[in-house]
């Protein structure tokens, strides 16, 4: 076979298995992610020397929040996932977010990245994000935190966990997104009380 002809053949050759290649599953109709119930105002400006500090880490994670997904748990032990539920980044960072928006707005303090903290240490935030999905049994969303608190030049940690539970009243992603929004942002709330001012 000439090389032209051998050139013209493969397209047709590969038309057949177009149809059975798949790269990835395919993607949800809409992302999830957490919106803060408290807003910042735009524009007002705030200083450090004014301002108490904070600066909050991304909370760890067991494995089965890594992912993108919602787990379910049922039965104790079992975990499977929301069909179709998929969050826009991890949780944790997600969850991050939500805590500094929330702490800023209810206390007034200025929460400070990882870089800036070194000009200025305040109080630090860290934690494990436990349960961050449904309970399948209650039919609830469920957010854990298990949160330490250092304030400022003391060397002592505050250790105290903080959770919500919100009802569910079916198991699809766009109720569930919505319940574990309402569910964060009463543990960040929480959070944000026990921070002070």
């Amino acid at each position: 076979m000439k090389k032209p002809a051998l050139l013209l053949a493969l397209p047709l050759l590969a038309a057949p298995l177009s149809g059975c290649i798949s790269f990835g599953s395919k993607p949800p109709s809409a992302l999830l992610t957490l919106s803060p119930a408290v807003e910042l105002p735009v524009g007002e400006s705030q200083r450090s020397n004014v301002a108490a500090t904070i600066t909050i880490s991304v909370p760890s994670l067991p494995q089965e929040l890594a992912a993108s997904r919602v787990p379910v748990h049922s039965g104790g032990t079992a975990v499977a996932f929301v069909k179709d539920a998929q969050w826009v980044e991890r949780p944790s960072q997600l969850f991050a977010r939500l805590l500094g928006d929330t702490i800023t707005a209810n206390t007034g303090r200025l929460v400070l990245s990882s870089r800036q903290s070194m000009l200025d240490p305040g109080a630090y935030l860290m934690g494990e994000l436990r349960r961050f999905g449904i309970e399948e049994e209650t039919k609830e969303a469920v957010v854990t935190y298990d949160a330490a608190l250092i304030r400022g030049p003391e060397t002592v940690v505050e250790r105290r966990r903080f959770e919500a539970r919100v009802p569910v009243t079916v198991i699809e992603a766009a109720p569930v997104g919505a319940a574990l929004n309402q569910a964060a942002n009463q543990v960040a709330a929480q959070v944000a009380e026990w921070v002070g001012k």
